[in-house]
């Protein structure tokens, strides 16, 4: 059976404001959180980028719920042999229920150390090599290593969990797939595309979970919510790489000064409208993932988890 799950989106709220959505999640009904790891907003309009890793830790003392980063990067702002170490103490802190999203990251947050910003083969590459190193190092084991990309020198890892955190891996074109497939323990998407789950399990994957991620704006004013959407999410509406190339939050602003409203609301259901809430998570259900992160952009959050509560949860399940 399909699990649902709140997206709590770091780009937008304030720690506090998080933690009360995490709160908020489990009394609706929600089964489990995504949280999003993010050095900058993609826009000033969002405004926020809470240290994940901080909030990792405080969200094990506000809810039993489990919790995905969806998704970490660890390969160029912060190499693997640390994000090893914040992803074994969120998984003791969490008593297991903490999984590792990792993925090949954007320049937006990972430009800000200074280094290059490689072309996606080599980012992939960065990414096997990053797991493959983390997992050596939950082993309790002492390392010593060097990859193509990453050294390691004498690390060992003493806070650990009872089993290592599952890696879940984000992928979208077809080699980012075949990696996830590859080396994950699950798969990530933000689309509703039951082709690229097919291709993660035919991969060799089959009796791995999928999770999906998606946005909504309820409100009781449907032009109001697209209103929103528009302002605080217009970079929904860039498509191809861009998302991956651009630098920073200023650039991501300038290519979406032209991306019109409807751009920026297609596929995000805006309003009260059960069926369009319930219609866009059933495809991803029908898409075949076995969880699936709902969103709230705005400021209306209490007013989306009553309508989920009493409106939406109960229809889907």
């Amino acid at each position: 059976m399909t699990r649902f799950g709140y997206f709590l989106s770091s780009e937008e709220f304030t720690p506090g404001e998080l933690l009360e959505q995490a709160r908020m999640a489990e009394e609706a009904g929600f089964e489990a959180l995504w949280i999003s790891d993010h050095f900058h907003p993609w826009t000033d309009d969002q405004g926020q980028s809470p240290f994940v890793w901080s909030m990792i830790g405080a969200l094990a003392q506000v809810s039993r719920l489990p919790v995905t980063t969806a998704v970490t990067c660890p390969t160029v702002r912060t190499h693997p042999a640390i994000i090893a170490q914040a992803a074994a103490t969120s998984a003791v802190l969490h008593e297991g229920r903490f999984v590792l999203g990792v993925g090949s990251g954007e320049a937006l947050n990972e430009q800000v150390v200074g280094g290059p910003w490689p072309l996606a083969d080599e980012r992939l590459q960065m990414l096997e090599e990053a797991v493959q190193i983390m997992r050596e190092l939950w082993t309790g084991d002492v390392v010593t290593t060097k990859t193509e990309h990453y050294s390691v020198e004498h690390a060992r890892i003493y806070t650990l969990p009872d089993q290592p955190p599952p890696v879940y891996v984000s992928g979208f074109g077809p080699k980012a797939i075949e990696l996830a497939s590859r080396i994950g323990d699950g798969y990530i998407s933000t689309m509703p595309d039951g082709d690229a789950v097919k291709k993660f399990r035919a991969d060799g994957a089959s009796d791995k979970p999928a999770q999906g991620g998606m946005k909504v704006c309820w409100s009781t004013d449907a032009a109001e919510a697209r209103r929103t959407v528009h302002r605080v999410w217009p970079n929904s509406g860039l498509s191809g790489e861009l998302s991956q190339v651009l630098r920073t939050p200023e650039h991501f602003m300038q290519a979406s000064s032209i991306v019109s409203e409807e751009q920026a609301t297609n596929g995000t259901p805006c309003g009260n409208d059960v069926e369009e809430h319930v219609t866009l998570i059933q495809a991803y259900v029908d898409a075949g993932f076995d969880d699936v992160f709902i969103n709230q952009i705005g400021p209306e959050q209490e007013g989306f988890f009553d309508f989920y509560r009493s409106e939406v949860l109960p229809r889907l399940r």
